[in-house]
């Protein structure tokens, strides 16, 4: 095996190697993130809407979720679906958890909440990766370019010959570790920028779906003399009020 590649990674040292094998991790793992984040931005910015859309159609809640759940394959609005029918669904006072005997409203909220958390989870996943290849892979390439620049004059030096000839094959080869290291940096942070901003549209849809939720199925109606499940109305007692 021949080439100019191969006869610089025979020449290298350890450090040399190290960094390039360290680039090239680098490299595949930004481009496998960026791959899925396109495909997954893509399904969710056509699938979402039309979730939404066929959830607003639907003639009651049970047909809206199941026809969301059909439609949002990514599971980023079918949580929050789900957590009106958890809210909603009647449960006892007596023998249940803290967070069974929450308001119905308070109910609603909490789940709306962990809903939007996990979307945004989907949403941002992979941009730590992202944001972390475009800032360090210029430092590893400039690292290598250090590196080789110093291996060729310490080579240069024990020959006896420096010369500007000598001393330009080594150096123009230490510098494309440098281009190497943009290379892998710049694709990367352009994704970044760019699946940032989509996730943040995405995010402000659903958190705008999330509010039209609280308001449509989370607030009591106004004179309740109690609430559901047959707890008292905070803030007054359980049993009859003793004259005085």
């Amino acid at each position: 095996m021949t080439g100019p590649l191969w006869l610089w990674w025979q020449q290298g040292d350890a450090v040399a190697r190290g960094t390039a094998l360290l680039l090239l991790a680098l490299s595949v793992a930004s481009w496998v993130v960026i791959v899925w984040k396109i495909w997954f931005m893509a399904a969710s910015r056509r699938r979402v809407p039309q979730a939404i859309a066929a959830f607003w159609s639907a003639p009651d809640l049970a047909t809206g979720q199941a026809r969301m759940a059909e439609g949002d394959r990514q599971q980023l609005v079918a949580p929050m679906a789900g957590a009106v029918s958890q809210a909603l669904a009647p449960t006892g006072s007596s023998g249940m958890a803290l967070s069974g005997r929450a308001a119905r409203s308070v109910r609603l909220t909490r789940g709306l909440r962990q809903a939007l958390q996990s979307a945004s989870h989907q949403l941002q996943w992979g941009q730590t990766l992202l944001a972390t290849v475009g800032a360090t892979a210029p430092f590893v390439g400039l690292l290598g370019t250090v590196w080789g620049i110093h291996h060729a004059l310490a080579t240069l030096a024990g020959s006896g010959q420096i010369g500007i000839e000598q001393l330009a094959g080594p150096v123009g080869e230490a510098l494309v570790m440098t281009a190497a290291g943009l290379a892998v940096a710049l694709p990367a942070v352009l994704a970044y920028n760019l699946l940032g901003r989509a996730a943040a549209q995405m995010e402000a849809l659903l958190e705008g779906f999330a509010h039209d939720l609280q308001a449509m199925f989370g607030l009591e109606q106004s004179g309740q003399a109690q609430q559901d499940d047959g707890m008292p109305v905070a803030g007054l007692p359980a049993g009859p009020m003793d004259a005085p």
